[in-house]
């Protein structure tokens, strides 16, 4: 906060009270040469001030409360949870990086149903590229797969209401569903599944509903061998097993958590479906 002159500091709470986006002001923080992580830091602090002043008088904006619901992470997480009539276990947390592995988030046939919806439209996946900002394939990143719009139709509506409950954030805020197979050899290397600020080709994607926040992978099948989930610098590994899920959240005031850092295993046997759902700060357009 010291590196930021005491009117700018003014400026950014005025605009908060305007409800500008906290990306909005970064951005023209940077325009005017202030640094990446000085500008994030204090804008971050300004809404966290504002967000815990305001909470207890009902006077939130929709951008603190946007802002402190995604920093947030998971709260009041116990061993189940319930939604709709449908239980939801908690087999495992972590607490740095926040992680979280579910039994039963979808059940047997939801997965199948989910396998055989996507077999047609599947197609060689894509990674962002750090200076573009565009989607292309990758070497890294063998699988296949393909997206289902957020609520584009009756089933994929009901596992996106299921899924945003559980993240704690609203459907709109979450991007379509993408369903990924992996065959035999298929491997996602280490990777973060945020956009790094500092990038050029990150900032396409951040204007359309701000940084992604957290993940969770569901494993819709049975493996016969590899195919982990694992977090490297966490020394985590996740075994797929079907209807069970992993959660990971990464962004909170303006940071980015580097020990979300993540891949997908080589399939050493059988093969491997997934679906995954990347939620963001606000509405994703």
């Amino acid at each position: 906060m010291a590196a930021i002159p005491h009117e700018w500091i003014l400026w950014i709470d005025e605009n908060i009270e305007r409800g500008v986006a906290p990306t909005t002001l970064i951005e023209t923080m940077l325009a005017h040469r202030f640094d990446q992580a000085a500008s994030s830091q204090a804008v971050y602090a300004r809404l966290v001030e504002f967000g815990a002043r305001k909470q207890g008088q009902g006077q939130v904006t929709p951008v603190e409360r946007d802002y402190m619901h995604a920093g947030a992470g998971l709260q009041g997480i116990g061993n189940s949870v319930d939604i709709d009539g449908h239980r939801i276990q908690v087999v495992m947390k972590l607490e740095k990086p926040q992680v979280l592995v579910f039994d039963n988030v979808l059940t047997p046939e939801e997965c199948d149903q989910l396998i055989a919806a996507s077999r047609s439209k599947l197609s060689r996946s894509t990674t962002v590229d750090e200076q573009t900002g565009v989607a292309q394939p990758h070497k890294d990143r063998t699988s296949q797969g393909c997206f289902f719009y957020v609520n584009e139709n009756p089933f994929v509506a009901m596992l996106d209401k299921r899924i945003a409950t559980l993240m704690q954030v609203p459907v709109e805020n979450g991007e379509g569903l993408q369903i990924l197979n992996y065959p035999p050899g298929a491997e996602y290397k280490p990777h973060y599944d945020y956009f790094a600020p500092e990038l050029p080709g990150s900032q396409t994607h951040l204007a359309h509903g701000g940084q992604r926040t957290a993940t969770l992978v569901i494993y819709l099948n049975e493996v016969e061998a590899g195919g982990e989930t694992i977090f490297p610098r966490a020394n985590l590994a996740v075994v797929p097993k079907r209807g069970s899920a992993v959660y990971f959240h990464y962004f909170n005031q303006g940071m980015v958590d580097s020990l979300t850092y993540h891949g997908g295993n080589p399939v050493l046997a059988g093969e491997k479906w997934i679906a995954t759902k990347w939620v963001r700060e606000r509405a994703y357009r």
